[in-house]
């Protein structure tokens, strides 16, 4: 080997760098972390593979795996008698995985047309950051069916539920209806949602990249149904209720109305309607007005209607008889800066003819012998005032001011319906006291058992017939409601017309109404009706509603098949068992 500049030539191997020696524990060292870390690796390989390998396969089944929802069948909703309201037919909804989707734009005319839709608006959900989008929710199976024969990429469908209603508008607004995601929006449809819904079931299955279920692996959760809601509803005298409001509206060019025909023994709804009114199955063109439920969520002065409790109260208070004598001349009572005036005048009236003749003077002059405070206990007694939690959404309370705040003219408008306000329910309720002898029967949207519910008392047995003998007094000649009577049945009842009140001011618009019941001898059944703003010529009560009140109660009579209580032809004379004079004398004794 050469050297260099004259040094000896030197053996590689006998290099001194080569000849240093390392300590042999650090060998060791490298030797054991080696070893250690190797240990390591099988043992987290063991434990994740054999031990707990729950992680690793549940990253692996997220790629492939998925849960899908099984809907629940909402529970039906039917009458008394099991007339089905409302119920859930099957449906399908298309969705898609926009990642998974690739259309071409033959495909997406295709897809377009069975889904009613636009091509860009149909590539316009397709082309979203999210990882699932619905294409159309409840479309009939067979369009459903033509979708899946496709076989487009990333494409599916899901069973859902549509909710029909058979009877349509006629019980739009006891029923309500639900959104496209099954939910109670409106009705007895929110009110009993919780019973209604069900619980929804689920399975699993195993999809392919394109979204395809290529294997049903099995049941995760059985999906339960929901219950199902017997109403105390009879969809015949709903339908009855139905046609003559809608009927009356028309004829009486009016703005709105409703109508509630209640069981005065069972307090039961036997039903409801309002005018105007939608049809749930389409509700594309919905206004605000057509939705209000106007019998529960709207209130009004119910004018001469709330006569009877404050003659009521002052005959339970020992103020006045039957027979007791009111001086009415000369139809006007000035209180204070204001002026009480009747729409006849009238001289001196039993407190019977004052109800009979509905006189504002003398519903005022027998008020005026009443504390306030007794006078308010009473409307609170009846359920003015408040809720009447039913359940419906937007009930209202009405309007009924604390007693220490009224001025004389206050208590004494109140006492013929005006600066009070209630809904038609709950005018409907009150009169319960007159029909059951003085006790206040709660009110059920849902069908009752066989026992009877226990009314509060309100008034005496003696004051509420001697005040059902004042009310048969008002629907005969000589009263304001003759158009009221029902051949072979004794009808009791009152009207009511009051101005309606519009930015804190009265205008020339009327309210009417009239609340009754029948048989008199027996009550079975509660009529109360509200025409709202009449305006073909006529807006008195006994004109308006009364009719309206005769045809539904005569048909539901008839209906429940109720026995007459009268001949079907009264000869109405002075010795007739139904004439003024006749009801007035049995009341004396």
């Amino acid at each position: 080997m050469m050297n260099f500049k004259g040094n000896p030539a030197h053996k590689f191997a006998e290099s001194p760098l080569l000849q240093l020696s390392l300590p042999p524990w650090r060998s060791r060292l490298m030797a054991l972390l080696i070893l250690g870390s190797f240990s390591l690796l099988i043992g987290r390989a063991f434990y994740l593979q054999i031990v707990n390998n729950d992680f690793l396969q549940e990253k692996g089944e997220s790629r492939y795996r998925r849960n899908i929802e099984i809907s629940a069948s909402r529970g039906r909703i039917a009458d008394r008698h099991g007339d089905v309201l409302a119920i859930s037919t099957p449906m399908k909804s298309i969705w898609a995985i926009p990642s998974a989707t690739s259309l071409t734009p033959d495909q997406s005319r295709q897809l377009a047309a069975l889904l009613e839709t636009d091509v860009k608006q149909l590539t316009h959900k397709l082309e979203t950051d999210k990882s699932f989008v619905f294409l159309r929710r409840q479309i009939p199976p067979l369009v459903a069916d033509q979708v899946a024969a496709l076989k487009l990429p990333g494409i599916g469908q899901n069973k859902e539920y549509r909710r029909f209603y058979p009877t349509g508008e006629m019980t739009a607004h006891v029923v309500g209806f639900t959104g496209v995601d099954d939910k109670g929006l409106e009705g007895v449809e929110l009110a009993f949602h919780e019973q209604l819904l069900g619980q929804p079931g689920g399975r699993s299955v195993i999809k392919d990249r394109r979204g395809q279920i290529v294997e049903d692996v099995g049941s995760i959760k059985t999906p339960q149904d929901g219950k199902d809601i017997r109403l105390a509803l009879d969809s015949k005298i709903q339908y009855l209720a139905y046609s003559q409001l809608k009927q009356a509206i028309t004829d009486n060019n009016a703005k709105a109305g409703g109508i509630i025909v209640l069981d005065a023994r069972s307090g039961e709804i036997l039903a409801l309607a309002n005018w105007p009114t939608y049809n749930p199955n389409n509700r594309e063109k919905l206004s605000g007005a057509q939705l209000r439920n106007r019998a529960v969520t709207d209130t009004f002065e119910p004018g001469s209607t709330l006569k009877p409790f404050t003659i009521a109260l002052a005959l339970d208070n020992a103020k006045v008889r039957f027979d007791t004598i009111i001086n009415c001349a000369p139809g006007r009572l000035t209180i204070g800066s204001a002026t009480i005036s009747d729409a006849h005048p009238h001289g001196a009236l039993t407190v019977a003819e004052v109800i009979q003749k509905s006189s504002n003077v003398g519903a005022a002059k027998i008020a005026a012998m009443l504390p306030a405070q007794k006078m308010w206990e009473m409307f609170d007694d009846v359920g003015f005032g408040q809720v009447p939690r039913l359940g419906f959404p937007g009930e209202v309370s009405g309007r009924l001011r604390p007693w220490k705040r009224w001025r004389p003219i206050e208590q004494a408008t109140m006492s013929y319906g005006h600066g009070i306000s209630v809904s038609l329910i709950q005018l409907a309720r009150a009169y319960s006291v007159f029909a059951r002898d003085g006790d206040l029967v709660p009110l059920s949207l849902t069908r009752a058992d066989s026992s009877m519910p226990q009314g509060a008392r309100v008034f005496s047995a003696k004051t509420a017939r001697e005040v059902r003998t004042m009310l048969e007094m008002a629907v005969l000649p000589g009263g304001t409601a003759p158009k009221a009577q029902i051949p072979g049945y004794r009808v009791a009842g009152k009207t009511g017309t009051a101005y309606k009140l519009e930015h804190g001011r009265y205008a020339s618009k009327y309210v009417s109404s009239f609340v009754g019941f029948a048989p008199a001898s027996e009550p079975r059944l509660i009529v109360a009706v509200m025409i709202d703003e009449p305006s073909a010529g006529k807006h008195y009560g006994g004109d308006v509603a009364a009719p309206v009140f005769a045809s539904v109660m005569g048909s539901s009579l008839r209906t429940l098949g109720i026995a007459p209580d009268i001949p079907l032809v009264v000869a109405q004379s002075p010795q007739s068992p139904q004439s003024p004079k006749t009801l007035a004398a049995k009341a004396k004794l």
